[in-house]
């Protein structure tokens, strides 16, 4: 449900001037809905976090105590988490909200926010009109720290990101146990309260269907939790097999839809290497694939990349026909956002609010991200690549088809658990493929998964 920008707001307060532009862009569309459309549900939410850790104090889990010590006794580390905190404006509306509540001021505070976030399950905020859910409850938490140059360098450093892999592998551990199928309930801020299951079944209902939630996915209403056993059991949730069916399954030149997904970006004639960290955000075949030798192939070719959103359906299906060629998982960055998101590019004075959102080019080249290569049977296609790529908290991709294994079109061949991102398909050179849909800021609902994608002529 996403309602206007101003619906709700104090307008004494809002319509000053240092307000009135930053807050209406950080109203406008949040990038597949991991953050609230409204602002103000997500510093809602982060308020209240903050107020229940200094309520609840506990003892740092051994993962954060030994973040705690990454920090503490590494001199470069410390100096940028030091750095990051002095590097945020201290003004509005970086050091309050519009409340008077402060926001994270150093890591010492920040750890306690992850230590009590280790334990917890994305949920719905739903009170005044604030309506929304943080699918991405750390990225959040670190808005504005990520995007100072000290917080650039940070979530570039490797001793960091190996750190917070563990962390984020102790959450999702939570997240897999019966204890977070607790937000899955039909309070206001369960996932299958008034405003929660509205907004699934209206994702997951596209162009003229009206179907219930039960009727497209495989789950039990009569059951405690609508029978989802943890809360990553609901998210890598299966489709009814009839709600998707596959796109011309007897024609291999139809391209199926690989992830339930709004388009981003379609590129041509792509370079072996490219400076992906700058504004354009080119692609650079041979950074995205990991260095693979098997890069230079896509030089020239083109690149389609979709993002997927918070509500939807998070499990990839084979856009082709093929043999499994090679697969595999490139350990990268968590948080890593280009500098002209934030103060780290000259010229900037704030900080862009939609977080890596911005960065969907950027990230195929620098986060966590799943590469999977077929050996198409359609000649016109030959090699071809799917990558599926981590965002923030989706650390976990995970491919399900094993090398040497033929597919067919609209079979599964993996997903993403505890969260979800972008993904792109990868051709080479000299494959003329054509139908892509473009990305429209005015589309309303994402590309159906294994419906039909493009075509090759």
């Amino acid at each position: 449900m996403t309602r206007n920008w101003e619906e709700g707001y104090n307008f004494s307060v809002a319509m000053q001037p240092e307000y009135l532009n930053i807050w209406f862009q950080e109203c406008l569309s949040r990038v597949g809905g991991w953050l609230p459309h409204d602002h103000r549900a997500h510093k809602d939410w982060l308020n209240g976090v903050i107020e229940d850790v200094e309520n609840d104090t506990k003892p740092l889990h051994p993962v954060i105590q030994e973040f705690k010590d990454l920090i503490e006794k590494n001199t470069r580390v410390y100096m940028l988490f030091e750095a990051m905190f002095q590097e945020v404006p201290k003004k509005k509306p970086y050091n309050n909200d519009m409340s008077g509540h402060t926001q994270i001021r150093d890591y010492q505070h920040l750890l306690q926010v992850f230590n009590h976030l280790l334990t917890e399950a994305p949920s719905w905020n739903d009170k005044a009109h604030k309506v929304g859910t943080v699918g991405l409850p750390i990225n959040a938490v670190l808005d504005w720290p990520m995007g100072t140059p000290s917080g650039w360098a940070a979530f570039l450093d490797p001793d960091v990101n190996a750190i917070i892999k563990r962390m984020l592998n102790v959450w999702g551990e939570f997240l897999s146990s019966p204890k977070s199928a607790e937000t899955l309930d039909n309070t206001s801020s369960g996932w299958f309260g008034e405003t929660g299951l509205t907004d699934l079944t209206h994702v997951a209902n596209i162009g003229q269907t009206n179907h219930k939630f039960e009727a497209m996915f495989h789950c039990d209403p009569s059951k405690q939790y609508h029978g989802f056993t943890s809360w990553d059991d609901f998210f890598t949730r299966h489709f009814r097999e009839e709600i998707r069916p596959i796109a011309e399954p007897d024609n291999d030149d139809v391209i199926a839809n690989a992830c339930e997904s709004m388009p981003y970006n379609f590129a041509t004639n792509v370079k072996f290497r490219d400076h992906f960290w700058l504004k354009g955000q080119p692609y650079s075949v041979y950074d995205m694939l990991g260095q693979d030798t098997l890069a230079e192939q896509f030089t020239g070719g083109s690149i389609y990349q979709a993002f997927l959103s918070a509500l939807s359906y998070h499990r990839w299906h084979a856009p082709i026909s093929g043999k499994v060629k090679k697969a595999y998982v490139i350990d990268g960055t968590y948080y890593s956002e280009p500098l002209f998101e934030g103060l780290g590019e000259p010229g900037n004075v704030k900080i862009d609010i939609k977080g890596e959102a911005t960065g969907q080019g950027y990230i195929t080249h620098t986060a966590t991200r799943a590469v999977v290569f077929f050996e198409a049977d359609n000649p016109k296609i030959g090699l071809m690549a799917f990558m599926g790529v981590g965002m923030s908290e989706v650390s976990t991709c995970d491919i399900t088809v094993k090398e040497g294994q033929h597919v067919k079109k609209g079979d599964e061949i993996g997903m993403f658990h505890f969260g979800g991102s972008t993904h792109c398909l990868l051709f080479r050179k000299g494959v003329k493929v054509t139908g892509f849909p473009e990305a429209n800021k005015d589309r309303e609902h994402n590309v159906p998964v294994r419906s039909k994608v493009a075509v090759v002529e």
